[in-house]
């Protein structure tokens, strides 16, 4: 499959010329199409609702495309409540999905109505000592153990994963919910990371099925709903097959009227907490090449670096580059693609092969739709990049703001200089 960028030459041309480089730049009508589509996968399930993974981007001009389409949120920290609270999202829209969460968090997220996700075992007394009476509708986060697989592929190792209770103290648990009075339940689980197989959902909702069936009738709990988490990935690589959202929720379907249905449970209301798969392909980080370096290798420096994109750096995650006005020329130029970091591994690309790359050349690095942005950093001093809204009518809206160095200096208002610094700026 060829990786097609949604922005030509031309129109990045005519963009940095009021936004320079480097910026993310998102997608609306691909978005638009791809949340509808996951709507319509789902639709079969009267409770059905999509909680948009907040971390993924944290963007509320984004988040608002999504509410359309009747999104919640999935928060996970303090500010991610703020950010919900602000956009006017609150109560059962929100999941709070937390883990080693501090007290004020748990209380803040309590008062916005928001359905908490507990982590740990341990969280119930915590909780309840945090906030007096427990709420009524109450989640618990799901970690079976072991090895994940898909047909003898290995898919992640929940079994080293520091979320979720064990299946013991999920009973358990429940047992101790019920008794402090919580009325109805959720099961929440994340088994595999980035799955680009149609497969991994339904044989998740397998094992969640299954295991609220048992918990129905060992415990006596109301199960409201089951949370399929997040873990449906995208293709970053040209050779990956997408996943078919229409196809998972057909399959899901099938597993519910299986299991559910004959344990009087098809009242049961299915949720996903989906991150990349919303946002992630409708993302690129624009960049210019800037630099080359001919020594042991040949490199071509760009203006963007891990500050605005650390999945390369931290994970050695692959993402695609296109060179815009090079898309049909040979890809016949070995290239490691650098950013400017005091650090060997700030690279989006080691060992390229690209086409013929020259100074003043921009570069779109595909899939920084999610976990993009949102995992940038300041090191080295490096200011974060402006983000922009390719609009279905092709006008161009500025989403937040780069950063400038008064942002940078902000944190130290305790010393004079600084005071002085930011007034000349």
């Amino acid at each position: 499959m060829k990786k097609l960028p949604f922005v030509t030459k031309e129109q990045i041309e005519e963009i940095a010329k009021t936004y320079p480089t480097p910026f993310h730049i998102y997608d609306e009508k691909g978005i638009r199409a791809n949340a509808q589509a996951l709507k319509e996968a789902f639709s079969w399930n009267k409770g059905y609702k999509e909680y948009f993974a907040v971390k993924a981007t944290p963007n509320p001009f984004l988040i608002n495309i999504l509410r359309e389409y009747g999104c919640g949120c999935d928060c996970s920290s303090y500010t991610e409540l703020m950010l919900s609270e602000a956009m006017g999202i609150t109560g059962s829209d929100i999941m709070f999905s937390s883990n080693d969460t501090p007290a004020e968090e748990y209380v803040y997220a309590h008062e916005l109505g928001a359905t908490i996700n507990l982590d740990d075992f341990t969280h119930i007394e915590f909780l309840e000592k945090t906030i007096g009476t427990l709420p009524e509708t109450i989640s618990c986060r799901f970690n079976p153990g072991g090895l994940f697989k898909i047909s003898n592929d290995i898919m992640d190792n929940p079994g080293d994963s520091k979320y979720g209770f064990t299946t013991e103290q999920l009973f358990e648990g429940f047992r101790i919910l019920k008794e402090k009075g919580v009325k109805h339940f959720g099961i929440h689980s994340f088994l595999a990371s980035n799955t680009v197989t149609n497969e991994y959902y339904p044989m998740l909702a397998k094992i969640l099925f299954e295991l609220a069936v048992k918990l129905k009738e060992e415990t006596g709990v109301h199960i409201a709903f089951i949370n399929l988490s997040g873990g449906i990935g995208i293709p970053y690589r040209p050779d990956q097959e997408p996943n078919d959202i229409r196809v998972i929720g057909e399959e899901v379907r099938k597993v519910y009227e299986e299991v559910l249905v004959p344990a009087g449970m098809d009242d049961v209301a299915l949720y996903t907490e989906l991150g990349r798969f919303m946002m992630a392909p409708y993302g690129h980080l624009v960049t210019k090449a800037i630099h080359e370096k001919h020594t042991h290798k040949e490199y071509i420096g760009v203006d963007a670096c891990a500050v605005d994109l650390m999945r390369p750096a931290m994970y050695g995650a692959y993402h695609h580059i296109t060179v815009l006005g090079k898309e049909d020329a040979p890809c016949d130029h070995m290239y490691d693609v650098t950013g400017s970091l005091c650090e060997n591994n700030d690279k989006f690309a080691i060992d390229r092969m690209l086409p013929a790359i020259d100074k003043g050349d921009y570069l779109v690095i595909h899939d920084t739709g999610a976990h993009g942005y949102a995992m940038g950093y300041n090191y080295n001093g490096k200011l974060k990049s402006a983000e922009l809204l390719l609009k279905e009518d092709g006008s161009v809206e500025l989403i937040r703001r780069a950063e400038t160095p008064k942002d940078y200096f902000a944190t130290f208002d305790c010393f004079a200089i600084f005071d002085k610094l930011q007034k000349e700026m």
